[in-house]
Formats: C-alpha cells, structure tokens, sequence
C-alpha cells in the first residue's frame, strides 16, 4: 500500500505518543502501519477496523497530510446565530425575567422578537431548542398579577378546608 511521504516514520510515532484524541490515535497507528509496510488487511486486523476504513485513511492523508486526518465538519444543521448575538438573547430574556409584571413569556413571543432583532426566521420547535441550547427551559411558573394578596389567598384556603 502506498503511503504519501509527507512525515518520516520517527515523525508519525512521535505524534501518535503525544496524541490525546483517541480517533486521530487511530488513524495515525494506521499510517505507521502502512509506512512499515503492512498491507490493509493486516492492519485491519491489527486495529479492529474494516479494510476499506484503513484504504480511506491512508487515501487522505496521501491527498492532505496530517490535516487529512482530521475530522471534518459534519452534516446537521448550522447555527444561525451567532455568540454575539445569542448573548443578546440572553440579556433580554434575563431583562424580561426581572420585570415581574412582563406578563407571560412565550416561545411565539421570543421567536418574532428574534426575527425583529436579527432577521432570522426560527420555527417555534427551532426557538424551543435554541432556548434548551442557552440553558433555558420551556416551563416557568405562571406570573403573579400585581394586586395579589398572598395572605388573603392562604385564608381562603383556609376556610374551603
């Protein structure tokens, strides 16, 4: 199997040591294989991966050198906000939270805001796991009026017993 010459043997076993992550351990334990001569099979059979994974390790970092090991970015969905800006949200929704007479705060509510603010359009599922993601959650107790008599209620209570 053809490996790329773009490290020295010494070079590759020195990276692999001071390795921490355990995927690019691998992938470089792969490469040190294949430099020493081993075949994809064999090394496959060494490392507990199948053929074609060690083939399609050593094919990238024949193409891109250490960087070809590295993981890329995976599919999903992109954020589309940023830190800056969900900060922002952040500082509003504790702003809100301060004002005991806001009313009550909804998902549909924070979702135009945000369409407002940024001119980012999030659906209502969206707005709930953004608010997950900051650490909020979906359930808040329900407001007070502010002509609440809390001593009043309690001896209410009181007499339905």
């Amino acid at each position: 199997m053809h490996v790329a010459n773009h490290h020295s043997l010494e070079q590759l076993k020195r990276l692999a040591k001071r390795q921490k992550d355990a995927r690019l351990l691998l992938r470089l334990q792969m490469i040190v294989l294949a430099r020493r001569g081993r075949t994809a099979p064999q090394i496959s059979a060494s490392l507990s991966v199948a053929r074609r994974t060690v083939q399609d390790w050593v094919r990238r970092y024949n193409l891109g050198g250490l960087e070809g090991l590295r993981d890329r970015r995976r599919g999903g969905n992109q954020r589309k906000l940023n830190d800056r800006q969900e900060q922002r949200i952040l500082d509003y929704l504790k702003q809100q939270a301060e004002d005991p007479h806001g009313g009550v705060r909804r998902g549909e509510d924070l979702r135009q805001w945000i369409n407002r603010q940024f001119g980012v359009l999030y659906s209502l599922p969206g707005t709930y796991d953004l608010l997950h993601r900051l650490g909020y959650s979906c359930l808040m107790p329900r407001p007070r009026h502010k002509k609440t008599d809390p001593q009043a209620q309690a001896a209410f209570k009181k007499t339905l017993e």
